[in-house]
C-alpha cells in the first residue's frame, strides 16, 4: 500500500514532470520534431533556478530559467533552420554544449546545495500548510496546460501546427516556417527548463546530472496520457499529457515501495515507453489476426 505521503510526493513529481511533458508535446506532437535539447534545458532550468535562490532571489528564477531555456531552444532552431542540420542532430549538438553552460551557471560545481536557501514553497508553506508543495505545482501545470491550448488557437499557434502537419503547404501561403520552429522550439525549451527551476526549489537542490533521461520521462509521460486520454482536441491531449506524467510517477513510486534497486528506474522507464508505443500496435494486430479469421471462416 501507498502511505499518504508516498502519494503526495507522485502527485507533486507528477505535476512538476508534466511540463517536460507538454513540452514534448508541443515539440514532438504539435512541431512534429524530435528535441533532443530537453535534457541539457531541463538541467539549466535547475542550475538558473538554484543559482538565483542561493543569490536570494527564488521568485526571479523562473522566469529567468525559462527565459534561458527559450534561449537553448532558440540555439537548437537556428541550427537546423540557418545549418540545415537535421532535428536530432541540432538537439544533440547543443544539448553537448549545455553540459558546459550549465556547470558555468552553478560556479563549475557539480552540484548546488540550496537547504539553507529560502525558496518558493518556503515562502507560501505559511499560508497552505501540508499542501505547500501540491497546491502550487497543481495550479502551476494546470494554468500552462490552458495558456498553451489557447495559444495554439491563436493565429502564431494554428501556423505552428500548420507547420508540424505540412511545412511544404506552409511555405507555399508564404509563412516563414524557420520562424514558426524557432518559436515552438523556444516555448517547448522555455517549459522543459521551468519545469527544472520547479524541481530544483521543490528539493532544495541541483546536480549536473538531474536532466539525464529526461527525453524518455517526457515521452512516457506522453505517451501514457494518449492511451488515457481519445484522440481528439489540443485541451484533451494538453490534459492527457499531465495525467500521464501523474500516472508515469505513480508507476515508480509503486517499483520503489517493492524496493526494486534505484538503479533500475532508468529501465523501468524504458520498458515503460516500449510497451506504451507497442500496446496498441499488438491491439491492432489481435484485431487484424481476429477479423482475417472471420473473413475466412465467412468464405
Amino acid at each position: 500500500m501507498l502511505s499518504t505521503t508516498v502519494l503526495f510526493s507522485a502527485l507533486e513529481l507528477g505535476c512538476i514532470y508534466a511540463l517536460v511533458a507538454l513540452a514534448l508535446f508541443l515539440s514532438y506532437r504539435v512541431l512534429n520534431i524530435a528535441d533532443m535539447t530537453t535534457d541539457g534545458a531541463f538541467t539549466l532550468g535547475c542550475a538558473v533556478s538554484a543559482t538565483l535562490a542561493v543569490a536570494g532571489h527564488p521568485l526571479l528564477a523562473f522566469p529567468a530559467a525559462m527565459l534561458a531555456g527559450a534561449c537553448a531552444g532558440s540555439v537548437t532552431a537556428m541550427l537546423q533552420t540557418r545549418f540545415r542540420i537535421p532535428s536530432i542532430l541540432a538537439g544533440i549538438i547543443t544539448n553537448t554544449g549545455l553540459y558546459t553552460v550549465n556547470l558555468a551557471v552553478m560556479g563549475f560545481s557539480s552540484n548546488v546545495n540550496m537547504m539553507k536557501a529560502r525558496t518558493f514553497f518556503a515562502m507560501v508553506q505559511p499560508f497552505l500548510g501540508r499542501f505547500y508543495k501540491l497546491v502550487p505545482v497543481a495550479i502551476l501545470s494546470a494554468l500552462v496546460a490552458t495558456v498553451l491550448v489557447l495559444f495554439l488557437k491563436t493565429r502564431l499557434g494554428l501556423s505552428i501546427r500548420a507547420t508540424g502537419d505540412n511545412p511544404d503547404m506552409v511555405r507555399a501561403s508564404s509563412i516563414n516556417t524557420a520562424f514558426t520552429i524557432t518559436v515552438g522550439l523556444c516555448l517547448s525549451n522555455s517549459l522543459t527548463a521551468l519545469s527544472g527551476a520547479v524541481l530544483a526549489q521543490y528539493q532544495k537542490t541541483a546536480d549536473i546530472n538531474l536532466g539525464t533521461g529526461m527525453v524518455i520521462i517526457g515521452l512516457a509521460s506522453l505517451i501514457i496520457g494518449e492511451t488515457l486520454m481519445p484522440k481528439g482536441k489540443p485541451w484533451m491531449k494538453a490534459t492527457g499529457a499531465v495525467l500521464g506524467s501523474i500516472v508515469y510517477r505513480g508507476i515508480i513510486a509503486i517499483a520503489l515501495r517493492l524496493d526494486l534497486p534505484s538503479e533500475c528506474l532508468k529501465l523501468i522507464s524504458a520498458t515503460i515507453v516500449a510497451l506504451a508505443i507497442g500496446l496498441p500496435a499488438l491491439r491492432s494486430g489481435r484485431t487484424n489476426k481476429k477479423g482475417g479469421k472471420t473473413d475466412a471462416q465467412a468464405a
